[in-house]
């Protein structure tokens, strides 16, 4: 019986730190990884980090304009999403941006994220477009 209190006691301990290590835990900016920092520094040069986060296995940024950016545990975009202003060109590939441009003009995306199957990008028209990672059409939602 005692064995088995102990046991129990330690499964809670363990369930307990891996909770609490889930929650998104505010850190000081210079804490991002470097290959974050530089991230925000190329692609959005007047973009000041205001804040940014850490969870198990990403970290999360916000800009002073409201841009939110996610990032993997090696500081590697997962996720730019600008609200209603344009994400940088230069993280968009290059058939995405030819494929919006030629069918969505006078538009802009706003958002991006990469996914297993490839790109999720969200257009200021509130058009929702899936790309594989070759860059060629796979869905719409809108």
């Amino acid at each position: 019986m005692k064995q088995v209190k102990i046991i129990l006691v330690a499964l809670m301990a363990f369930l307990v730190s891996n909770v609490a290590m889930a929650d998104d835990t505010p850190i000081p900016v210079e804490s991002l990884p470097a290959a974050a920092k530089t991230f925000v520094q190329t692609n959005f040069p007047n973009g000041k980090i205001i804040y940014a986060e850490k969870d198990w296995n990403s970290y999360e940024c916000r800009l002073a304009d409201g841009t939110k950016i996610e990032f993997n545990r090696k500081g590697n975009w997962k996720k730019v999403d600008c609200h209603m202003t344009a994400v940088p060109a230069a993280i968009v590939p290059q058939p995405i941006q030819q494929y919006v441009s030629s069918n969505f003009q006078g538009t802009v995306i706003t958002k991006i994220d990469k996914e297993r199957y490839g790109y999720d990008v969200e257009l200021s028209n509130d058009i929702d477009l899936k790309f594989n990672y070759q860059g060629a059409i796979i869905g719409m939602d809108d």
